[in-house]
């Protein structure tokens, strides 16, 4: 089957739901990872033709049913590394990167043996992430599903970084093993639940219906309920000097300031993303 042939059908199929430009994305996506064709191979050989299209196909009826591309792949990329995805973690997102490159920017000074700890790891994105860029950390990462973990320590495996994991519920003191209450760090980032659920109907399907709502959504009375548990953690287990960042929910930046002033953070600073959305917060002890 020529490559074209199916490229017009992801058109005819798509259009509706998707913008032009991201079905063409969606569709040379799939046939490099598939095929090892590229965008180019296919502008030079456009007369190109594969034997069986199966996989091709499954993908665009995904697709149609709205499931994200990378979950189709099983694979995405963040701040420059490669990352395997599944339905048990969120899919890295570029404001995530922001949160990434601001913690960075922060501890380029320090050429120490950080510690560090991501709470919600997910993916292990963020710790993955600045494990990498800072090879003396010591980095560790917790999160309560105990498969979003073992796909953070692919990730861990997949980018040769070597970070301890910890099967915890950051809301349950009283469950926490010996071995994490005791830990003291220099750094805590965490990007928790923090979709209210009378947000749901402003989310798009492919998010809503594929993405796991463990690590998307909290109540509407009590949408800051991780980040006050993380803030009373931190306070205990933070390094003099400490830091803790935060990815929060856009329109509730001036409520998260006043939480760590609560908890008497100091110079306490809310960043925006490039999209001048307030969507990250950091505190020190």
């Amino acid at each position: 089957m020529r490559l074209k042939t199916v490229q017009h059908t992801f058109h005819e199929k798509l259009d509706a739901i998707y913008p032009y430009e991201e079905v063409d994305s969606f569709f040379y996506l799939l046939i490099d990872h598939y095929y090892n064709v590229s965008r180019l191979d296919l502008v030079m050989k456009p007369s190109y033709r594969v034997d069986d299209a199966k996989s091709l196909l499954e993908a665009l009826w995904l697709l149609k049913q709205q499931q994200p591309i990378q979950y189709i792949l099983g694979e995405t990329e963040f701040y420059g590394l490669p990352f395997k995805v599944n339905s048990h973690t969120l899919i890295p997102r570029p404001e995530t990167e922001e949160l990434v490159q601001w913690i960075l920017d922060e501890l380029k000074i320090n050429n120490g043996t950080l510690k560090i700890l991501d709470i919600g790891t997910g993916s292990g994105c963020i710790a993955v992430s600045l494990a990498k860029h800072l090879p003396k950390a010591k980095v560790c990462a917790l999160d309560v599903s105990k498969e979003a973990l073992r796909m953070a320590q692919t990730n861990a495996e997949l980018n040769d970084v070597d970070i301890t994991f910890f099967n915890e519920d950051i809301l349950s003191p009283k469950t926490w093993s010996v071995a994490f209450k005791s830990l003291k760090f220099d750094v805590i980032v965490s990007n928790p639940p923090y979709v209210r659920e009378q947000e749901k109907q402003l989310m798009k399907p492919n998010v809503l219906d594929n993405e796991p709502h463990l690590a998307l959504f909290v109540k509407d009375d009590n949408p800051l309920l991780f980040y006050e548990a993380i803030s009373q953690f931190a306070v205990n287990n933070l390094s003099r000097n400490g830091l803790l960042f935060f990815e929060i929910n856009e329109y509730l930046g001036h409520p998260m300031k006043a939480l760590l002033s609560k908890h008497q953070f100091s110079n306490i600073e809310l960043k925006q993303d490039v999209f001048k959305k307030d969507r990250m917060v950091k505190g020190g002890l």
